[in-house]
This record gives structure tokens, C-alpha cells and sequence, in this order.
């Protein structure tokens, strides 16, 4: 689904430039610098780029990267013959410029002509490697020090030296605001933050620090200019705002995710409401942290089937549709789908009928080597927690070979867990649960409320302690039921 998705993407972003008919011409040298085949590259995200044009390296190292037809606006990369990154350039509509360096020096020895943006990146850039250099020395120096006043005279030049960095900063995107330069280094940036109030005891109130912080997140970030989609920073800002800002439970996300989008619609930027969208449901289709798919199914809802992602391609929201019928009702929080099967002494086994505080459903194939590794860990699960918190496995193959199933029982040793199996083969194991990989293992509760899907089992035992612990501490915090008289 995640690629199905983003070739659309790739091809709305990419479509957006093709569709114009103007030219460019980007001359480069790089003296000292291997023959061969050099790339000219977006970002895509900020560990991926698109080729956008290629070019052969003449003898004394010059390049030139030329084509009909305009390039999006964007943080662009020279890529050696092995893809790796050698300089940076800024494109916006003065695309006919020319670039010299070397390899002994590729910041510190740029030259531009015919660009007044990429002059300002590497006027940029050259001042702040000068003083990153200085800091390097001074933290070199330290390392050899071995008195405390000789150290803190360093650490104080280096603070020294970071303040004026910031300060540069500050007066460079004040002098220079408008352009693109300034744009890009803003966003690359992070807010200046205030000194917080004082809590009672005369600390920093570092709460209402994280709560301003959070406010403020995206006050660098120029949602309507699109070429910031074409840079390593938009994915970077998303991450650490949905990451670790947000608290990862599906509601949370759910509104983080939409508190962004909802900024890139405000700005009426087709292509960055484009990348949040496609990036964000992406993110939440198979999340690392158990139990929130909600959000995805959420954005894909809200934004996909309604329209508001712009995507052409039938087959795409076909399979976006189906993939949310398929997690709703599968969801932490919902009910566990109706389910019966045959046990190995041929009597019709029901979830519904299990009386236990939790139930382990756990869909596997006899033939799988994951589901081999996984058995005897659930069977110490199963052997610790059957009595103290009253734990059951219901297991469901999804094999078509009753006598492997039956065999695997044996092999085993778990003979005590309810089996199940379907002798009709009318069950569609990966539309009707998602089992898509085996194992696929769902945790329940007393009511076959589920608590967890695709659970690892040897993470069985934590959830369950973390599980009771927040329950105990929701129960904990509630208000008192008694009358106010």
C-alpha cells in the first residue's frame, strides 16, 4: 500500500514541473574531481532525492546540466557517480547559472555567477562553516585541558561563538526575508524560545516550556511556498512534531495529523498539502507502536476517500477503501470480529464462548519459521500467566492441511490451548483479521475488547503489566461517585 501511494505521489510532484516550457542551464566545475557521470537531484524527504538531469564530467571538471523544461523550485543537490552528495544549490525562476569549486574546500571555495539566491546560500554557508571551524578547534583544545580554568575559558568561547552564530542568523533572514535562502534557513531553524514562568518552588516551569514550544513549532515553516517540499526539512519538522511531541495514541495523532494538514490547506499549497497527506497516512499504515492504526485509517478516511488528496488513479483509492474496511473494525478499542472454528476433536469452537480476563488470539501457519520462533515463547507466556491473570490462547491456523496443524500441536506441546481450524475454508483470514505476515496475534480483554493488534510475543508480558498499570491509574484518578450533599 505505502508504494502504491507514493508512486502517486512521485508522479503528482514530478507532473507539476513537466507541464511548463522554459529552459535551464546550470554550468558547474568541481576541479579535483573524479570523471564519470554526475546527477543534478532534489530532495525527496531528507534521506531520498530525485534525479531530475545527469551530466559527464569533462577533464578539468566542469558540468553542465541543461534541459527544456523548468525546474521545480527547491534545495538541489550535484551527485558524484556514486550518488553521493558533493554541493548544494538553491533553484527558483533564475534557472541559467553557473558554480565553481573544488574538493579540497567545496563550501569554503564556491563561487557563483548569475544567481543571487545561491549567492546568499553560500554566503551563508561560508560564515557559519567559518565559525563551526573556530568551534571545532576550541572543543579540540578542551580535550587536552586538564585544568578547570583553562576548560571554562574555552566553554565560554565557544558559547561566545554559537551567540554570534545566532545572531548572524537572526540579522541574515531579517536582511535577506522574502527570498528563498531565508525561507530554507528558517525552516531548517529552530523558534527562539522565551524564558519560562517560575513554578512554585523557583524552578523553571520546563511544562509550560514544552507546551510553548509545541504552540509555536511551526511558526519557521512557510506552509505556502512549495519548495520546501523539495527539501530535507519538511520530513524532519513532521517526524519530531508527531514523534516527540505528540503522545502517541491515536487521538493525539489523529489531531497533530490534521492540526498540519490543515495548515497546508490554509495556504492553499497544492503540492505540500500533496506530501503531508501522502506522508503522514503512510507513516500510520503500519506503525511500530501497537495499537495506533486508527490513524490511519482516520486520515485515509478524511482525506483520501473524500477527495481532498488529489489522486487521479482509481486503483489507488480502491485499495485505500478496501484497506480500511479491512482495519476498522479491527481497531484497539473495537470488538474482535465473530469467530468459530473446528478443534482438533471436530467440536465447533467459538471466541465468543471463552470465558477469560484476557484471550491471545493468535493466527499462525505451521509452515512459517516466524510462528515456529514465535510458539515457544507464547507457550512461556501461556504456562506464566494462565492461572495469576487468567490468560487463554486461542489459536487459529491458516493452513490448508489439517494433518500439518494437527502435527504442529504434537510437536509443540501446547495441546491445552483452544485450536481452531476451518474445515469449510470459507474464512478469508487476511481480509476478515489482517493477517497478512503470520504471526498474527491480537491481545483481548475479558470481553473481547481489543486491547492490541499485531502484538510480538515477547512483548506479551510488558503490554499486559503496562496495561493494568494504566488502568489502575485511570481508576485512580477518577472522581469520586458519591452524592455532593
Amino acid at each position: 500500500m505505502r508504494k502504491i501511494i507514493q508512486a502517486v505521489l512521485l508522479l503528482f510532484i514530478v507532473g507539476q514541473a513537466a507541464a511548463q516550457n522554459t529552459t535551464y542551464s546550470i554550468k558547474g566545475r568541481i576541479d579535483k574531481t573524479a570523471p564519470g557521470g554526475y546527477f543534478l537531484a532534489h530532495y525527496f524527504g531528507h534521506s531520498q532525492f530525485i534525479v531530475k538531469d545527469t551530466a559527464q564530467a569533462a577533464a578539468d571538471g566542469k558540468l553542465l546540466f541543461e534541459g527544456k523544461n523548468v525546474l521545480p523550485n527547491g534545495l538541489y543537490l550535484v551527485l558524484n557517480p556514486k550518488k553521493q552528495k558533493m554541493v548544494e544549490l538553491v533553484i527558483d525562476k533564475s534557472q541559467q547559472f553557473s558554480f565553481e569549486t573544488d574538493t579540497t574546500d567545496l563550501i569554503g571555495n564556491m563561487k557563483i555567477t548569475g544567481s543571487r539566491e545561491n549567492e546568499l546560500f553560500y554566503l551563508y554557508q561560508k560564515q557559519i562553516k567559518r565559525q563551526a571551524d573556530e568551534i571545532k578547534l576550541l572543543q579540540m583544545q578542551a580535550k587536552v585541558r586538564n585544568d578547570n580554568v583553562g576548560q571554562q575559558i574555552l566553554q565560554n568561547k565557544i558559547g561566545g561563538i554559537r551567540n554570534e552564530m545566532n545572531t548572524y542568523y537572526q540579522s541574515f533572514v531579517k536582511e535577506n526575508a522574502g527570498s528563498l535562502t531565508a525561507k530554507l534557513l528558517k525552516a531548517s531553524h529552530e523558534i527562539e524560545l522565551p524564558t519560562p514562568p517560575k513554578r512554585p518552588d523557583g524552578r523553571p516551569d520546563s511544562a509550560w516550556l514544552f507546551r510553548y514550544y509545541r504552540a509555536h513549532f511551526w511558526d519557521n515553516f512557510d506552509f505556502s511556498e512549495e519548495a520546501l517540499v523539495r527539501t530535507p526539512f519538511l520530513q524532519r519538522k513532521l517526524d519530531r512534531y508527531m514523534e516527540n511531541l505528540t503522545y502517541p495514541v491515536a487521538d493525539s495523532l489523529m489531531a497533530a495529523a490534521d492540526f498540519t494538514i490543515g495548515k497546508t490547506l490554509a495556504a492553499n499549497n497544492r503540492e505540500m498539502k500533496a506530501y503531508c497527506i501522502w506522508y503522514l497516512t503512510s507513516k500510520y499504515e503500519n506503525p511500530e507502536i501497537v495499537g495506533i492504526e486508527a490513524t490511519f485509517v482516520h486520515l485515509a478516511e478524511k482525506y483520501y476517500l473524500t477527495g481532498v488528496m488529489p489522486v487521479t488513479d482509481s486503483s489507488t483509492i480502491k485499495n485505500i477503501r478496501e484497506r480500511v474496511t479491512t482495519l476498522k473494525p479491527l481497531l484497539a478499542g473495537k470488538t474482535m470480529p465473530a469467530l468459530a472454528l473446528t478443534d482438533t476433536a471436530g467440536v465447533l469452537r467459538s471466541l465468543a464462548d471463552i470465558k477469560a480476563s484476557y484471550t491471545i488470539v493468535v493466527f499462525y501457519d505451521p509452515d512459517c519459521g516466524h510462528c515456529r520462533e514465535s510458539t515457544p515463547v507464547l507457550k512461556a507466556f501461556y504456562e506464566k500467566n494462565k492461572t495469576s491473570r487468567n490468560v487463554q490462547i486461542f489459536a487459529a491456523s491458516v493452513t490448508r492441511s489439517p494433518d500439518q496443524w494437527k502435527k504442529y500441536i504434537r510437536e509443540f506441546g501446547i495441546a491445552d490451548w483452544i485450536h481452531g481450524y476451518d474445515l469449510s475454508f470459507t474464512i478469508d483470514f487476511r481480509r476478515n483479521f489482517d493477517v497478512i505476515t503470520t504471526p498474527a496475534i491480537y491481545v483481548l480483554d475479558k470481553n473481547k475488547t481489543i486491547l492490541a493488534r499485531r502484538m510480538p510475543a515477547d512483548q506479551l508480558d510488558g503490554f499486559l503489566d503496562f496495561h493494568e498499570a494504566r488502568t489502575r491509574a485511570m481508576s485512580q484518578s477518577k472522581p469520586s461517585s458519591a452524592k455532593l450533599k
